[in-house]
């Protein structure tokens, strides 16, 4: 157990950085086949994809799920930068970097996701690294991306791979070494003094036999803006960017059968904490009217902010017999993140959040294929085990500091087994079932002091923490019956998740499918419990999908899937009355359910041996159904738009001085709101245009390529944070803090960067 995060990892380094280094020298690798590629895909017709969304190698085009895999040829083209850049491709789909720091991810699909990323909270959308959990949404942000493609596994994924999945996943498929010798060396430099440097590689240390590859990775960018007021002392730079990582991979090929795999990643992202655009102008503080630009801000915290994360992870995959293959993933992960987050954005204190986010995971999992006559079956038993502590000092009117702190501890077992058995030659079945089981443990501490407080001493020069200041544990047992809490409270849950479904291979180029399939969300504690509350129930979605996946000639494609999905007890934060109807406390609640319909469709026409054309589309509509016992004002999915689309050229070129790669694209996203249960924070629709132009050498050494991005400059909402009351004629009055609070935080500006690559 940790309650005192500050003083554990003062003294613990040994994991502290990030995923982002994991994929560092595979960022380099795409643009050694992206030439290739792009050659091959355009002057052969289709390209065939494989996916391994069914954790075996199998075509796009035969997977019976909605399913979006982008390449490294593609991600060269489009210069993609960040996770957050794959939404344009996967229809129904948001990922963004969420407020307060450039790291932390928000991820929803379908309308389920995670809207809060503090400790303890389960997201709704999986992150998988080479088959490796990623349990927290501090630092899946990566910047570098995997060479090998990025899939989008939409709808619930709770079968293969288990709970906090009910979603859909995200999946990083990184590529095994060549074996060969070969350095590369890549510098960026674009707007807002944007400077990156990447140096990666590979060496055989044993012919054929044993390789290690090795990455480093300094990534620079200034503010899109600037704090107006902060500390003395404070940088000033807004939305800027400061990350370096670093990685290790050593693989061994012991025969043709036995792949090794060992990687290490460590990331350090120093950028400062973001601040907000005050949409309302302060009652309190008269220095900070409503800035000029939405990426100016004010702030009365220092501005520098940390996301550390370290990870390793072994692989082992045995093919043991022509039909039969074993494979094991093991992973340690940990992670430390102080933050500071100034809710107010004044150079007052009326609303401060400094906090410090401490996590640790380990997972286990074994997992045996086996392809028959007439069928394949895939199952696996897996591990995890997670602990996520954190605390926080909400400075409050000026003098008031009410702390919190704790930690939820998580384990969790599984069992998993799926098949697809052969009918008949064109009518075939999938039957899944996995089951979990979860046990977590949970305590709570706070109190309030009459006196300005921060999480660890010494904080800020003037402010010293005695840190022997007495918490309460407001959430726990009393194992002694003394009638004073002393210990975690604990709960456990057990799910029995199954997956039926039927295809039919009308032709070599036309399969339909219709799926039932089940996710499970964890049921959790409340981090800012207030009381000795019971734990909220998981969270369970049922899916119904029928598609067709149909490749019409060599130049067209139509991936189209008509999806239904039931929510039931969603998981939200909600305010309730107590009994003397004077206070108000904060209690994690199962308030409401909802049903959504809809559509994805994805297109690819070669239009010309050069010009291929790709359309994305996707449409959703909700119907959210509230908990008559707990009265919640939801007013629409969070961070759900209605519709999403995407329309985008590709044309090859070939010349004389190497072969150029034009692309030009347009992505829209219909109105949504921010948060479930408030429509102040709601962004209008929008789209952006984006555009690129990318080279490959003759020789296969240089390449290069200049990457527009949002050339139209939109301004458009990613987070946000409202604490506010209404009057009778819709107007703001003040909220928690005493102020009018409403915060908004806001996607890139126009960009555009320039990339060059050395390769040998």
């Amino acid at each position: 157990m940790k309650h005192s995060i500050a003083t554990s990892k003062q003294h613990n380094t040994l994991y502290k950085k990030s995923v982002c280094a994991l994929a560092i020298s595979s960022a380099l690798f795409s643009a050694n086949i992206y030439a290739e590629e792009a050659t091959d895909s355009k002057k052969a017709g289709l390209e065939r994809i494989e996916v391994t969304a069914r954790k075996t190698t199998e075509s796009l085009q035969e997977v019976p799920i909605a399913v979006t895999s982008v390449g490294a040829a593609e991600l060269a083209e489009n210069g993609i930068s960040n996770i957050t850049e794959i939404e344009r491709f996967s229809p129904n789909t948001t990922l963004q970097a969420s407020r307060g720091t450039n790291s932390t991810l928000t991820a929803f699909i379908r309308g389920i996701g995670q809207q809060d990323p503090l400790w303890g909270y389960e997201p709704g959308v999986g992150i998988y690294i080479d088959d490796v959990y990623m349990a927290r949404p501090q630092g899946a942000v990566l910047d570098l991306l995997d060479v090998e493609r990025i899939e989008v596994l939409r709808g619930p994924q709770g079968t293969l791979y288990g709970k906090n999945t009910t979603g859909g996943a995200i999946k990083y498929v990184t590529k095994s070494m060549s074996g060969d010798t070969e350095f590369n060396i890549e510098g960026t430099v674009g707007s807002y003094s944007q400077r990156d440097l990447k140096i990666t590689g590979q060496i055989p240390l044993i012919e054929d036999k044993l390789y290690v590859g090795f990455g480093h990775g300094m990534l620079k960018r200034d503010g899109f803006g600037e704090f107006l007021v902060a500390p003395n002392g404070s940088d000033t730079e807004n939305y800027n960017k400061e990350l370096t990582a670093s990685r290790l991979t050593l693989e061994y090929h012991a025969t043709d059968d036995l792949f090794m795999r060992l990687a290490w990643d460590k990331t350090d992202d120093d950028s400062n904490s973001k601040g907000g655009f005050r949409l309302l102008p302060s009652l309190l503080a008269p220095n900070a009217p409503i800035p000029d630009s939405k990426y100016d801000s004010y702030t009365s915290l220092p501005t520098w902010n940390k996301v550390e994360l370290e990870g390793i992870s072994l692989t082992i995959d045995w093919q043991a017999t022509d039909n039969l293959s074993l494979k094991y993933v093991g992973s340690k992960r940990e992670s430390y993140s102080p933050t500071n987050i100034d809710f107010d954005n004044t150079g007052l204190q009326i609303f401060d959040v400094p906090a410090v986010y401490d996590d640790e995971n380990s997972s286990n999992e074994l997992q045996a294929s086996y392809r028959g006559d007439g069928f394949n079956v895939v199952g696996g038993l897996y591990q995890y085990s997670g602990e996520s502590c954190g605390q926080y000092d909400a400075i409050i009117f000026l003098s008031l500091t009410a702390e919190v702190s704790g930690c939820n501890e998580s384990e969790s077992v599984a069992a998993y087994i799926q098949s697809n058995i052969d009918l008949t030659d064109k009518l075939s079945l999938t039957l899944g079932a996995r089951y979990t089981k979860e046990e977590r443990k949970a305590d709570v501490y706070n109190d309030l002091y009459a006196s300005i407080e921060y999480p660890y001493d010494n904080w800020i020069p003037g402010y010293d923490r005695d840190s022997s200041l007495p918490k309460t544990q407001v959430l726990g047992k009393d194992t002694n019956g003394d009638g004073v809490l002393d210990a975690m409270k604990s709960e456990d849950w057990s799910r029995f998740t199954p997956r039926v479904g039927i295809e039919y291979q009308a032709d070599d180029n036309t399969m339909y499918f219709a799926s039932f399939s089940q996710g499970f969300k964890s049921g959790t504690f409340n981090p800012r419990a207030g009381a000795n509350e019971d734990a909220a129930d998981p969270e369970i979605v049922d899916s119904f999908e029928i598609g067709m996946k149909k490749d019409w000639t060599d130049a067209l494609r139509t991936n189209i899937t008509l999806f239904s999905t039931e929510h039931q007890d969603r998981q939200y934060i909600v305010v309730v009355p107590q009994e003397n109807d004077t206070d108000l406390g904060q209690f994690l609640a199962n308030a409401a359910s909802s049903d959504v319909k809809g559509i994805e469709a994805e297109v690819t026409w070669l239009a010309t041996e050069n010009l291929t054309l790709n359309l994305a589309y996707g449409h959703l509509s909700a119907d959210i159904k509230q908990d008559e016992t707990i009265k919640v004002p939801l007013v629409g999915l969070s961070n759900t738009p209605d519709d999403t689309f995407s329309l985008s050229a590709n044309y090859l070129l070939e010349s004389s001085v190497g072969v150029f790669m034009i692309n030009a694209g347009y992505y829209y996203r219909s109105d949504y709101t921010i948060f479930e249960d408030d429509d102040s924070l709601k962004q209008d629709g929008f789209g952006q245009v984006n555009a690129s132009i990318t080279w490959e050498g003759n020789d296969g050494n240089w390449y290069g390529g200049i990457h527009a991005k949002n050339i139209t400059d939109k301004e458009y909402m990613v987070g946000g944070y409202n604490f506010t009351s209404r009057n009778p004629d819709g107007s703001y009055g003040p909220g928690f803090g005493g102020d009018t609070t409403l915060i908004g935080y806001y996607g890139d500006p126009r960009t555009v960067h320039l990339t060059v690559g050395y390769r040998f």
